[in-house]
């Protein structure tokens, strides 16, 4: 049952957040994981005794007021980890465990982490580099069955704590205005930038955000738990939604794993949710069954106009798919395209949008999980935020600017950057979009994207992939800029990515992108079309890395 609004428990620590779970329903249970061929549980109570072990230990070797970093694979140790740091008077930073050893290092001591908690893999790849970590004093590892000098055992480390007095590190705190969060941007661009967030900005975006789109039930973890938006979301939300967390042990094991954990909501980007709209066609279409599919959708939305829902009953083979009982998708990180929202809800499936930025905690805005729901934009903003356009355009499309409870300090030791973005207590979020009649907003593309072609024409690149996307052969795709001999954009170039199998001649594939696009102005239209053979870099959150 997802709770109203209005019935959100109001906390101000993300201390109290824990602690009043426990409070709440002590043998509620907070995340399940698979432990060799066993579901282990773990209830609320639980969850808070190894934190508290995990803290008082930490606090005991000293790093009680230090820079603790988080690096490895989601699971249950991660989660725990980065719960010890933040109910203590430390910092984390948590790290994408999918960066090169350069990176790592370069941000370990950018971060002034003086604590490592990682897993093996990541230990192994860092040991030739101890050295240039001189700031490290102790790596703290996942799989390690016995400490050995500067790097320990994380069970040996938490049996210990078990048997610390909680008292020192119960009462550590830090203020709600300072530094509680580092977390470097992934980026689709540029480098990595440390963004400084504080307690305020944690606990105002889970309060806010749960008021602003609710969560209810089991879910299934699936995102990298270094995003802000999976670690706020839903590792810091799950304590105030009374949700079960189950953690994914591994991206292969998705489909696997929703069958096995069955969840009710799922937290995705729109990439994850464009795959599986892509699986459930392509098994469609090997049975032989897409004009039954269509009727049964036709059918079904006749039914539902006389207030008769048997989309559950009609679909539950492809319902089955997902476990059986998801009804519930929250999708941020990108727009999303309309046709896969429609698609979900025609399966009997809510598809909730939103839009955030890791600069903001991450939440900025999020549709209601009810029949406001519109997949044409990314909802109303949460209420602890103000937003404005700015520089406007005639359609009303400008850039994006928020200020509010959840907008960060600044990005770390970087001043300068800081002052790019912030002014008057107005963060400028990059992206471009506009405010619709019913108060949402409507992203149209990032700032650093646009192209502007030699007429003066801006042109929103999302807008066409979006559309482009939709195409049955499309599996990815990047539009850029067609320049001339003096540097200027003169016309739109596709480059598309079909996949290994069933790629289609070129000159079929322009014809379907220029159907895709035939209703816009003709300075839209695109004027080339490259096919590739790889699929494009991304980041680890599934976004494409553009160039």
């Amino acid at each position: 049952m997802s709770i109203d609004k209005e019935s959100v428990r109001r906390f101000f620590s993300l201390r109290e957040l824990l602690t009043g779970a426990v409070e709440a329903d002590p043998q509620h249970i907070a995340f399940k994981y698979k432990r060799d061929k066993e579901i282990v549980s773990v209830t609320n109570r639980a969850l808070l005794d190894d934190v508290e072990a995990l803290g008082a230990a930490l606090h005991e070797l000293g790093f009680g007021e230090s820079h603790i970093a988080i690096l490895g694979e989601n699971g249950y140790p991660w989660a725990v980890s980065f719960y010890a740091v933040l109910l203590g008077a430390s910092v984390a930073v948590p790290l994408d465990k999918e960066l090169d050893e350069k990176t790592l290092v370069y941000l370990l001591n950018e971060s002034d982490s003086t604590c490592l908690i990682c897993d093996e893999k990541h230990a192994a790849m860092l040991a030739p580099h101890r050295a240039a970590l001189a700031g490290l004093e102790k790596i703290i590892v996942f799989e390690r069955a016995r400490s050995e000098g500067d790097i320990l055992s994380f069970s040996e480390v938490m049996e210990a704590g078990r048997l610390l007095d909680k008292s020192a590190y119960r009462a550590a705190r830090t203020e709600p205005h300072t530094l509680k969060d580092l977390v470097y941007t992934s980026g689709t661009t540029g480098t990595a930038k440390g963004v400084m967030l504080s307690e305020q900005n944690l606990v105002s975006c889970i309060y806010y955000g749960l008021r602003a789109t609710s969560i209810a039930g089991t879910g299934l973890s699936v995102l990298p738990y270094h995003h802000t938006y999976e670690a706020t979301c839903e590792i810091l939300v799950s304590p105030l939604a009374g949700t079960t967390l189950c953690i994914n042990d591994n991206l292969r094991h998705v489909a696997e794993n929703m069958r096995l954990f069955k969840p009710d909501f799922m937290m995705l980007v729109p990439a994850f949710a464009e795959h599986f709209v892509a699986v459930v066609q392509n098994n469609i279409k090997k049975q032989g069954k897409e004009r039954l599919f269509a009727f049964m959708v036709k059918l079904s939305r006749f039914l539902r106009r006389f207030g008769i829902d048997l989309r559950r009953k009609f679909f539950r083979s492809v319902l089955a798919g997902f476990g059986g009982n998801l009804r519930h998708i929250v999708c941020g990180g990108a727009p999303i395209r309309p046709d896969i929202g429609k698609f979900f809800d025609d399966i009997g499936i809510l598809m909730v949008g939103g839009y955030g930025i890791t600069e903001c905690a991450p939440l900025v805005s999020a549709n209601e999980a009810d029949g406001t729901n519109n997949f044409s934009s990314a909802g109303k903003r949460l209420e602890c935020l103000e937003w404005r356009i700015e520089g406007a355009d005639e359609r009303g499309i400008g850039e994006i600017l928020v200020k509010g409870e959840n907008v960060m300090l600044g990005y770390y030791k970087r001043p300068d950057l800081t002052a790019e973005v912030m002014e008057d207590g107005w963060f400028h979020t990059g992206d471009y979009g506009y405010i619709n009649d019913r108060d949402e907003i409507v992203i149209t593309g990032r700032k650093k994207n646009i192209i502007v072609l030699n007429n003066g024409k801006n042109i929103y690149p999302e807008e066409l992939e979006g559309r482009i996307q939709s195409i049955a052969s499309v599996v990815e795709v990047v539009v850029s800029g067609v320049k001339n001999e003096h540097g200027q954009d003169i016309g739109l170039c596709a480059e598309v990515y079909c996949g290994e199998e069933n790629v289609p001649e070129e000159s079929t594939l322009t014809a379907e992108i220029e159907r895709a696009l035939s209703d816009l102005p003709r300075y839209k239209h695109i004027s080339r079309v490259t096919v590739r053979r790889d699929p494009f870099p991304k980041t680890t959150t599934r976004k494409i890395k553009r160039t």
